[in-house]
């Protein structure tokens, strides 16, 4: 992959930005991008930074996972830099791909602002169908590469190669066997780089970042030691550098682009969101214990207000987006029963329709059949509705690109989920676009494939928008892209195994806290619990290996760590009664409860968080090396988070253990739960005592949010849990 130039060294400006031109570079020609005596993008010396293929696409969807192979021709194996032009705003380049076929290139590198460089790359129509382009570059040995949306299972994704396509990550994701078990005879046990929500975003621990503008499929290789590959399906690449000497102003930066998060209803940071089903006895039953316990609810959240029917997977809803008055009678005095208490009711949606005609309870709209009438659903290339199989039901997707089926979704929404009271919903999927699918506007589905969930998204966010209800109705969103931050009110991670484990269990879910984080996506949470069950309903035996289980210790170990996340939201799960649940025992119901307080004591410090996402796109839960960037050993840090820049956070992620090895930078810090100081004036790792009910958290001495909650719990007789200081000492680091 030679890269051949006649041009002598140059230097141009666009901007603060600096395209620097090096003929003599050790190894031969090298393109650069700096800013402020920092290279933010360089290219390997003497070897082609672009090149160009023609593809053969393979592409299948079953139930939102994707196969993709791709019979391409070889890339093109040599470049030119024939020119480099200069204009007012601009610099362009621009030269010959040479190899399999000869193709002209254009490069046009633009400062956006102070902080953006968009980097737009096109070539010629001699590429032909299915065109690939590939940009190469470089990064240093030890460089590591953090971001890409949504990433479950590691949190530095050098070393790997992912596909960044919006898709259902997978059950197992590598926890074996059942993850070949679910691949094997069902498609559906994915892989550890598979996710609802990638980006094709990243910063890097040498405070370097890019961002791809395209929609179409990208993959990024970062299996070399010193360069990156990015293959994107298209005939252009428009790109973003960006500027910023912290990982927080490259965030910032980044989400210039992206769209930042607006701040949640102050509703939300008020208590707990119990996710329940079963009808409206069942909510009075479930208030009535809480209230008991003195546990804070924000919102009860009924995913079966349309009704639920029997699967091959237990039980599921009916996609038809209408209150189900035989299992929620009196639904308007229920709503206005809990409102006396500051209660709110939300629901769930998704946009999946199924044919209802086969249900035995009638219902007032067969949604699906007045869509497929108007031609508003995705539809095959011979124009019958395009049904996705789910489990044992299939279901079609309305077409977003079709203007009138636009706004008759819309208006479901608003008379129907709006218009019964809610004050939130769950906005489910977005992800199974196939790429053989037909659009009504002509779009290329397989372009518009990774565009679907931010049109979804933003779709959700103009019903409450257009009702005058910002600020005061959220929904939250599984799927998204590069855009979703401006788009969505709140995500969450999807559907995590119950489960101990770092590929698809309560550590994948602090994985994925983390990784959003450097993508904008400020507002994040998981289930309570976790949600994906595997027990095989119906057979009575447990199979060793391949059954897991929502524990009682995992379901305790799951409430201390969401109490400091962004929201505090429990889910049965999708086996409910195979599942342990926060009403499971007197003990669990009083854990559960105090640390609904714990959450809701920390209301108005995120509060404070939310104005900042809003303004500067920071997350609520940080990667704590945002917070403390001078310390080299932050960058490395994997199980532990900070909650804003107030509070340490290290939740006991392992089964059994009443004790976890953290990491405190260098200052004075107080333990929550206990009168204990450490003084780390040096930073340090240490180990922390941190039986059931006591995570480790700790907050620097003098900080006045850490103060203002010991005080809150203190008031709640909440923070006392142990008789004496909890043992606290020096430790080495565990790895």
């Amino acid at each position: 992959m030679s890269l051949d130039s006649q041009l002598s060294t140059l230097e141009a400006a666009t901007g603060p930005f600096e395209v620097v031109w090096n003929p003599e570079a050790t190894g031969g020609g090298q393109l650069s991008v700096r800013a402020n005596g920092r290279v933010l993008w360089d290219s390997v010396p003497g070897e082609a930074f672009l090149a160009a293929a023609q593809g053969a696409p393979d592409v299948t969807e079953s139930r939102g996972f994707f196969t993709i192979r791709d019979d391409r021709t070889t890339f093109t194996t040599s470049q030119t830099l024939d020119a480099i032009d200069l204009n007012d705003t601009s610099v362009v380049l621009s030269g010959w791909l040479d190899g399999s076929m000869r193709v002209a290139w254009r490069m046009t590198m633009q400062a956006m602002d102070g902080q953006q460089l968009q980097m737009h790359i096109t070539v010629g129509s001699e590429v032909g169908e299915h065109p690939r382009l590939r940009l190469r570059y470089a990064c240093l040995a030890d460089e590591r590469f953090f971001g890409f949306g949504e990433q479950f299972t590691h949190l530095d994704l050098k070393g790997r190669q992912l596909d960044i396509l919006s898709q259902e990550p997978g059950i197992g994701r590598g926890v074996q066997p059942l993850t070949w078990v679910m691949n094997t005879f069902f498609g559906a046990g994915g892989d550890d780089t598979r996710s609802n929500a990638p980006v094709p975003h990243y910063v890097t621990s040498h405070c370097r970042s890019l961002c791809l503008e395209n929609h179409a499929l990208s993959r990024f290789d970062l299996r070399a030691a010193e360069q990156v590959n990015v293959e994107v399906w298209s005939d252009s690449v428009c790109a973003r550098i960006f500027n910023g000497e912290t990982p927080a102003a490259l965030v910032e930066a980044y989400t210039k682009l992206s769209g930042t998060m607006a701040p949640l209803p102050t509703w939300m940071h008020q208590g707990a969101i119990i996710g329940m089903q079963g009808g409206t006895d069942k909510v009075r039953q479930m208030v009535e214990k809480l209230s008991a316990a003195d546990a804070p609810i924000a919102a009860l959240w009924l995913q079966d207000w349309v009704g639920a029917r029997k699967t091959s997977v237990g039980s599921q809803l009916w996609w038809n987006w209408e209150l189900d008055p035989i299992r929620y009678p009196g639904w308007d005095e229920l709503r206005d029963e809990l409102a006396t208490d500051g209660v709110r009711l939300m629901s769930y949606v998704n946009p999946f329709l199924v044919d209802v005609s086969e249900r035995e309870q009638g219902c007032q709209r067969n949604l699906f059949a007045e869509a497929q009438e108007k031609g508003y659903l995705v539809c095959h290339a011979d124009g019958t509705p395009y049904l996705v199989q789910n489990t044992s039901f299939s279901a079609a997707m309305v077409d977003l690109t079709h203007p009138e089926g636009r706004a008759w979704l819309k208006d479901v929404l608003r008379e129907q989920v709006l218009g019964v009271g809610v004050s939130g919903w769950m906005a489910d999927f977005g992800e199974a676009l196939p790429f053989d699918a037909r659009l009504h506007d002509g779009s290329d589905a397989a372009n518009y494939h990774n565009e679907y969930p931010e049109a979804w998204a933003q779709l959700n966010r103009e019903v409450i928008a257009e009702a005058g209800m910002e600020g005061e109705v959220a929904f939250f969103a599984r799927s998204g892209f590069t855009r979703s931050p401006g788009q969505c009110t709140l995500f969450w991670l999807g559907d995590q195994l119950t489960s101990w484990r770092a590929e698809d269990g309560i550590r994948s879910a602090v994985t994925g806290l983390l990784s959003s984080g450097f993508s904008g996506f400020s507002q994040n949470h998981s289930d309570i619990g976790g949600y994906t069950t595997t027990a095989i309903p119906g057979f009575p035996l447990k199979i060793p290996f391949m059954d897991h289980r929502r524990s009682r210790e995992l379901l305790w170990r799951w409430i201390e760590l969401n109490a400091f996340t962004a929201v505090f939201r429990t889910h049965e799960g999708n086996q409910p009664g195979r599942n342990y649940q926060i009403d499971g025992d007197a003990e669990t119901l009083a854990h559960f409860a105090r640390f609904a307080r714990v959450f809701a004591a920390l209301g108005g410090l995120r509060e404070r968080l939310g104005q900042e996402a809003a303004e500067q796109g920071l997350p609520v839960v940080r990667h704590p090396w945002m917070v403390f960037p001078e310390d080299p050993n932050t960058v490395s840090l994997a199980w532990q988070f900070t909650l804003g820049d107030a509070l340490m956070v290290a939740p006991v992620l392992d089964p059994g253990a009443d004790r976890v090895t953290m990491y405190l930078p260098a200052g004075q810090w107080c333990h929550l739960w206990s009168d204990a100081e450490i003084d780390a004036s040096a930073g340090g790792w240490y180990e922390v005592e941190a039986p059931l009910g006591t995570p480790a958290v700790f907050f620097r001495k003098g900080n006045a949010d850490g103060e203002a909650l010991v005080a809150a719990l203190d008031a709640k007789q909440d923070r006392a849990t142990v008789s004496t200081k909890p043992m606290i000492r020096a430790a080495n680091s565990p790895r």
